[in-house]
């Protein structure tokens, strides 16, 4: 069993480098949908989760999976969708988020809203340009399900926020 172990952890670091169809800033680990990478007999098992339910990138996030992993020497492989627990932007780590204002896109603030507790208000979203305060949401649907557009009136630009789920 040891070998496997050894396996797991070379498999991980392959399947983690596969980046994000929809933000290529961010890898499946960065942005926290991959969940498991196994390593038996039988071949290499990797769980996702999707960002939302819906989410349109998660058959080629499957598919670079697969063929990350093949390129690799590992097969074969299978990759199952988890949906439960859902995923929240909590699970996106402290290098993808600085990614993501790098990138231009506002990464989001505070923790996931909880089922049961305080009504969460929403506060200020930095400008990932300017780092001004002074904000607005144009849309609340930006490029991709995940994001809201927003502008910021002090330097102008328009820009994607990462929104908290």
């Amino acid at each position: 069993m040891s070998g496997h172990f050894a396996d797991a952890h070379q498999a991980w670091a392959v399947a983690a480098s596969v980046v994000d169809p929809e933000v290529p800033v961010l890898t499946i680990d960065d942005l926290g949908v991959l969940r498991e990478v196994t390593v038996t007999d039988d071949g290499v098992n990797v769980v996702v989760t999707p960002t939302y339910s819906g989410c349109p990138a998660m058959e080629t996030i499957r598919a670079d999976v697969v063929r990350a992993l093949s390129a690799a020497g590992f097969g074969p492989v299978t990759v199952r969708l988890a949906l439960s627990p859902a995923w929240t932007t909590d699970w996106i780590s402290d290098k993808g988020k600085a990614a993501l204002a790098a990138f231009g896109i506002a990464p989001p603030t505070g923790a996931a809203p909880a089922v049961d507790g305080p009504v969460r208000i929403r506060m200020a979203v930095k400008c990932p340009n300017c780092q001004s305060l002074d904000t607005r949401e144009v849309s609340h649907f930006g490029s991709t399900s995940c994001k809201a557009l927003y502008e910021c009136s002090a330097c102008g630009e328009p820009f994607d926020y990462f929104k908290v789920l």
